[in-house]
């Protein structure tokens, strides 16, 4: 294609905040350009390369995959300080052939696991163990050519140059060369062409190319200052000092280098020496799709043998008799696992599972459709019987669509790891790693972006949020969707240049990568290296531990098209809370077998029903406490049926109301054709689980499982070119069988919405088991069961006193920590009263050694008898004076009947002496009289009488020692006076929306006061009420108007917007007011009034009729005010003299069913009249 040119140097999205251009786009441009061939060389990984090539193939463009490479400058495992620009050079780095993508992949991920320092370094030592199949181009400026020429250093640079062609070979070394109007690089370009020359290397030419069009260049560097966090006006940011790194066609390229032909020729040359064909997926030989790791089992047997002979063995045990029924079922499933070459999957998890059980780890009852298989029941993968609840096994593994299982596990979150370590020790380190996940930029997160970046002040990127439409089943529109939807947003759009602009800008960032992390449980595990298959890196664990993981380069979806087993390992704190509720009781001499507790127990629904849901797994949130009074549930397949229905699509269409009324015998149940009645009885007549949806397939249109299976997945995807000829089919099969097509035709269209909006019944009913083991510990052992919960959130600034609270709530008493009676997490009173004792792990400078020296003390030799008597038996390596005083502090020696400011003052007097003589000892120093005639076997306790601190006092040392008010709460005595006056409970804010208005009060916790850059004060601080804590933010207006009431221990109001921008919520102060707590009647909140806004889509007669059962299920004093917002404007709606309690569950239904926007609290004075008052 002589006149082309091909782009060999170009960054996608994977450039994480550096490139702008999205795959897709690219080859689009490249189509439109006439370029047979596009490469992908983003900074250091390899990311995106899977998608980059399949794109390319689909493109019909030949996709040369590649890397920009960071080469050390002498070993890559030198971390000596230096300058940055010392620390590596650039190097272009591309694929020729098979070969080369592997040497790729290996260079790549040593880059990443050997030579990270600052960033992935591989170096010419590893370069030349894996030059092999590999093309290299000298780079851009960073380069180590480049520097060396803008240095003056020309030996040096013909060193590097010609080192670099011994390393990949005669013919494969080119020197890069490119223009985008820099001067640096227009003054090297002849020394490179001349070193070019003197070595015999051929040059190429080059753009880098960061986004695709010259126009993207502004979104580009709004995408840098992101990276950077600056603003586009700093002047110390880095830039791109053009707009010249875009994907320019062959005829600029040959234009820039009119004078150097032979540079643009060599790109189409090195198009022609890329030859590589990637096989994976449905393009690989049946036999080499999959690389699950070899199980091997005992004695040689065949992996199909030997699955058949524990399922058999299992499936007794579980079951005792092998019914007809049961062993057409066991066949069958084990016909088709092995058919599909599955049964050493099979194996792998029964032995992982195997291993987590030996080792006392708590394995969840199941996760997904993997507890609607037999097999799974009979390996103990899943504790839930598919046979007793209708589950279905195609709906985890269908034989008509060859994909590998997905068996997803939960583990104790604290010991998931251990299970991952066996796995990795089982099958080699270099087989395991976890799986890399990416986040991306949003519509309103863009806006906020764009907004900051380009100057404008945080208040009219907020202005502009506050106008998107609220999102759907969860999903935030798309901006584009959004300027249709939101007349406000289209009109600021239209009206305003400042609008526009951010706007503009934010679309052009949208969808793009923004960071990665690591996958919260994705395990991928192969039969091989898994360098073989793809690249890997290190990445901070989620966790928030800072902890190092191998991680893959490619994501989840990448992994399976790979063919390598991926499995989620979850890590569940409610497993954990469980085996611990287990083990309290086991202490106090109570075994419960919560495995096989009773689902019919009358205390766990009754308990359920008055909506005491605190702490239960999947139950405590208030829209879920709110629909469990609204079912009633008395039955196991009631809590099924609750893990279903509470989710945005069920809740939008009415299904949870429709339930409860034919539950409770207020609705007929109807059932759309006899024949299905058996199908759908358990539910109502109402189709709440996609295996229903199956089972009309199979039932009316004569499916196979596997058929229905195959259509209840099409019908998810809801795209209508796909589903017509589904349709066609269904009814035609129906017609077959005796129905007529008008019935057969309603039925197709009733349930299609139903295989999306239908939950999966096997994950339905392993949640609703793990939720009622949970209501059954909380039920009948409440005490064991709150122990166990707050020890899972010790850490946990909000959720801890929360539970704290409910504990009062509950008639549980929760004491301070005592060096007699604490364990070392939260423990049951051992006097067997209804009360909760802090564990002394919880106390601030108490580390784990001390704590565990305390209780082994204990252990040896009985209770403490004094302070003296603790001094002289606890490891004396431990007892500093800082531990000494924060268990003083923390009321840890209360018992022994000391005060604790006389203990704090006179304790060095007694413990000084022993300690002394006890290092003395350790030391050798042995007195000649025996130890009980030294100084401290003539210490008087007497000494350590006097007087406590106040109340006051005594509280603020407490928290400060613990975290938390516990012997007493300086709110307890006014909450009602404060509740008078705010609108709900800290805890309660997760229920509303970005920038409601509310006003909530509490305690001022820490204090932070910041500066702006005009030296205006503000204040940063923590507000915390009964149930939870909130930041504030106080800005200058505000807080300069009562400077004095944000002081630690203040008690205050606040009244401010939700701030959701953040990883955690945040209140932003409007004002700040001291609360009326004396005497007289409490000074009223402000009156609120509840706005409803109705997009087109959802003013509908169903709508309102949900909306008025909303407004009945929670009646008050509280206004209500609906709107419908369309492209002509806001239409205000009547209905009716409403007036309701806007408190966190009905805020939570109404956001799920209208998505979070489209309901807020305001006052009434801002927000104009309310409807029909």
């Amino acid at each position: 294609m002589a006149g082309s040119f091909v782009h060999l140097h170009t960054h996608t999205e994977f450039s994480l905040l550096d490139g702008a251009s999205r795959i897709d786009e690219l080859f689009r441009r490249a189509v439109d350009l006439g370029m047979p061939a596009l490469a992908i060389t983003d900074h250091g990984a390899m990311f995106g390369v899977l998608d980059f090539y399949e794109a390319g193939l689909r493109h019909g463009v030949k996709p040369i995959i590649g890397v920009e490479a960071y080469v050390a400058p002498g070993s890559r495992f030198d971390r000596s300080p230096g300058e940055r620009e010392e620390k590596y050079h650039h190097l272009t780095i591309l694929a020729r052939d098979e070969v080369g993508y592997r040497n790729l992949l290996r260079l790549v991920t040593d880059a990443h696991l050997e030579g990270f320092w600052h960033r992935p370094r591989i170096d010419k030592e590893l370069l030349a163990e894996r030059a092999e199949g590999l093309i290299g181009l000298s780079g851009c400026l960073s380069s180590e050519v480049a520097v060396a020429l803008l240095q003056g250093q020309g030996r040096k640079a013909r060193e590097v140059a010609a080192a670099y062609r011994d390393i990949f070979g005669q013919g494969n070394f080119f020197i890069e060369v490119q223009d985008h109007g820099l001067a640096d690089q227009r003054r090297i370009l002849p020394e490179q062409v001349a070193l070019a020359r003197s070595l015999g290397l051929p040059l190429v030419a080059t753009n880098d190319s960061h986004y695709t069009r010259r126009e993207d260049a502004k979104p580009h560097d709004v995408l840098l200052c992101i990276q950077q966090q600056k603003v586009q006006s700093d002047p110390q940011r880095l830039r791109f000092d053009s707009d010249q790194f875009y994907l320019k066609s062959a005829e600029e390229m040959r234009e820039v280098f009119g004078e150097l032909p032979e540079a643009c020729d060599a790109t189409l040359l090195i198009a022609e020496m890329c030859d590589l064909r990637l096989v994976y997926g449905e393009a690989a030989p049946p036999d080499q799709r999959f690389h699950l790791p070899r199980f091997e089992p005992p004695g040689g047997k065949p992996l199909e043998t030997y699955l058949r002979e524990l399922v058999e063995a299992g499936a007794r045990e579980r079951y005792g008799e092998i019914t007809p029924e049961l062993r057409a079922r066991i066949d069958h499933e084990l016909d088709v696992i092995c058919r599909m070459g599955f049964a050493g999957y099979f194996l792998i998890v029964w032995d992982l599972i195997r291993f987590a059980r030996e080792h006392g780890i708590r394995v969840g009852p199941g996760r997904g459709s993997a507890a609607g298989s037999v097999v799974s029941y009979a390996l103990r993968i899943t504790d839930l019987d598919p046979l007793r609840y209708g589950l279905i096994f195609e709906r985890f593994l269908n034989p008509e669509r060859r994909q590998m299982p997905d068996i997803d596990m939960d583990f104790d979150e604290r010991r998931r790891d251990e299970v991952i370590r066996y796995v990795a020790r089982k099958y080699g380190e270099d087989h395991v790693a976890q799986i890399i996940t990416f986040q991306t930029i949003k519509g309103k997160q863009g806006i906020r972006d764009a907004a900051r970046v380009l100057g404008f002040p945080a208040s009219v990127g907020d202005r502009l949020c506050k106008m998107y439409p609220p999102a759907v089943l969860g999903r935030e529109y798309p901006i584009e969707q959004a300027l249709e939807l939101s007349p406000e947003l289209r009109e600021a759009y239209e009206n305003e240049p400042e609008a526009k602009e951010i706007i503009e800008t934010a679309k052009a960032l949208e969808f793009l990568r923004r960071e990665d992390s690591v996958h919260a449980a994705g395990v991928v595990i192969g039969d091989a290296p898994l360098v073989n298959y793809l690249p890997l890196k290190l990445a901070k664990d989620s966790d928030g531990s800072g902890e190092k993981r191998i991680v893959t380069q490619f994501d989840m979806h990448g992994v399976e098209k790979l063919g390598l087993l991926k499995m989620d390992f979850l890590g569940l704190r409610n497993l954990s809370v469980i085996e611990d509720t287990v083990a309290n009781l086991r202490r106090r001499g109570v075994e419960v077998d919560i495995d096989h507790v009773p689902l019919d127990d009358p205390a766990v629904y009754e308990m359920l029903r008055r909506g005491d849901t605190t702490g239960v797994f999947q139950m405590e949130s208030p829209g879920m406490r709110s629909l469990i009074k609204l079912l009633a549930p008395d039955r196991f397949e009631d809590l099924m049926a609750l893990v279903a229905l509470y989710r945005p699509g069920p809740l939008n269409q009415g299904m949870h109301t429709e339930y409860a009324e034919r539950k409770h015998g207020r609705k007929p149940v109807q059932y759309p054709h006899p024949d299905l009645e058996d199908i759908l009885a358990g539910t109502y007549g109402i189709i709440v689980y996609q295996e229903q949806v199956m089972q009309i397939a199979v039932r009316m249109a004569g499916y196979s499982m596997g058929e229905a299976d195959t259509l209840r997945k099409a019908m998810g995807k809801k795209i209508r070119e796909l589903l017509l000829p589904h349709r066609e089919r269904f009814v035609a099969r129906c017609v077959e069988r005796g129905y007529e097509r008008r019935l057969a035709e309603d039925i197709f269209d009733l349930i299609t919405p139903f295989a999306d909006y239908g939950f999966n019944a096997s994950h339905a009913c392993a949640y609703a088991y793990v939720a009622y083991q949970t209501a059954y510990l909380k039920a009948h052992h409440p005490v064991e069961y709150m122990a166990a919960l707050l020890t899972s959130v010790k850490d946990d600034k909000d959720k801890k006193p929360y539970y704290l609270n409910a504990c009062r709530l509950m008639g549980l008493e929760v004491l301070p920590p005592d060096v007699n009676e604490s364990e070392f997490d939260f423990a049951p009173a051992p006097d067997g009263r209804p009360a909760i004792r802090y564990g002394l792990s919880a106390i601030r400078n108490v580390g784990d050694a001390a704590v565990a020296a305390i209780l082994r003390a204990r252990a040896e030799g009985g209770r403490f008898r004094s302070f003296a008597d603790f001094c002289r038996r606890v490891d004396a390596g431990v007892l500093t004076k800082k531990v000494l005083e924060s268990l003083i502090l923390a009321g840890a020696f209360d018992s022994l009947g000391h005060a604790r400011r006389a203990l704090l003052e006179g304790h060095e007097r007694v413990s000084g002496p022993i300690l002394a003589e006890r290092k003395a000892e350790a030391a050798g120093q042995f007195s000649l009289f025996g130890a009980e005639a030294g100084p401290a076997a003539e210490i008087d306790e007497a000494v350590l009488g006097g007087e406590e601190f106040d109340r006051e006092t005594l509280l603020r040392l407490e928290k400060e020692m613990l975290g938390q008010f516990v012997t007493d709460h300086p709110l307890l005595s006014v909450r009602e006076a404060l509740a008078a006056q705010t609108d709900m409970e800290i805890s309660d804010l997760a229920s509303l929306g970005d920038g409601d208005l509310v006003t909530v009060g509490g305690i001022v916790g820490a204090v932070a006061r910041r500066y702006t850059r005009k030296g205006e004060p503000y204040a940063l601080f923590r507000l915390e009420d009964l149930a939870g804590g909130v930041d504030v933010v106080a800005f200058p207006s505000v807080y300069e108007q009562a400077p004095e009431l944000v002081a630690t221990d203040r008690v205050v109001l606040v009244r401010g917007r939700i701030d959701l921008r953040g990883r955690e919520l945040q209140l932003r102060a409007v004002e700040i007011r001291e609360p009326e707590l004396g005497a007289a009647a409490p000074a009223p909140a402000r009156r609120k009034v509840l706005v409803v806004d109705l997009s087109p889509a959802q003013c509908t007669n169903g709508a309102m009729a949900k909306l008025r059962a909303l407004f009945e299920a929670w009646p008050g004093e509280t206004p209500v005010r609906v709107r419908f917002v369309s492209s002509q404007g806001v239409t205000p709606l009547t209905v009716g003299a409403v007036r309701v309690e806007p408190g966190a569950g009905l805020l939570s239904e109404l956001r799920l069913l209208l998505g979070p926007e489209g309901v807020r609290l305001e006052d009434e004075a801002t927000s104009g009249p309310a409807f029909d008052r």
